[in-house]
């Protein structure tokens, strides 16, 4: 299969909106530390510490998430010049490891979201612990 310049060109909007879908659980997720920090301050509970581990360890997480996926995002640029400067055993290696780095992207994703689910069941147990 010959490599053209739209194959990598596919993947501008794809991971533009993995980008985007990432930005938005950073933002969220910043937001539920400034809710926990007051909490936390107010009364030094174990939930909350425990969710505030939780959210350290998503943090990293989507941070790493982020940097893969603009790794990616990268190496999809360079493999379009690969192509336009006719180098093209260069543009297939780089292109294979462009999508490698968004699977690891991805794949890092669906680790944050079931520690997210875990974060999640704490703040239910919690709750279910008062009645």
């Amino acid at each position: 299969m010959e490599l053209t310049l739209s194959i990598p060109a596919l993947l501008f909007p794809a991971i533009s909106l993995t980008m985007l879908a990432y930005n938005a659980r950073y933002l969220a997720i910043a937001a539920l530390i400034r809710s926990l920090h007051s909490k936390y301050e107010e009364s030094a509970s174990e939930p909350v510490l425990q969710q505030v581990r939780k959210l350290r360890k998503r943090l990293t997480i989507i941070k790493n998430m982020q940097a893969v996926a603009i790794v990616s995002f990268l190496l999809a640029v360079i493999t379009m010049f690969l192509i336009y400067i006719e180098k093209g055993f260069w543009a297939n290696i780089v292109f294979g490891v462009s999508l490698l780095a968004l699977m690891v992207s991805l794949i890092l994703s669906l680790i944050e979201v079931q520690l997210s689910t875990k974060a999640l069941s704490i703040q239910l147990k919690s709750i279910g612990t008062k009645k």
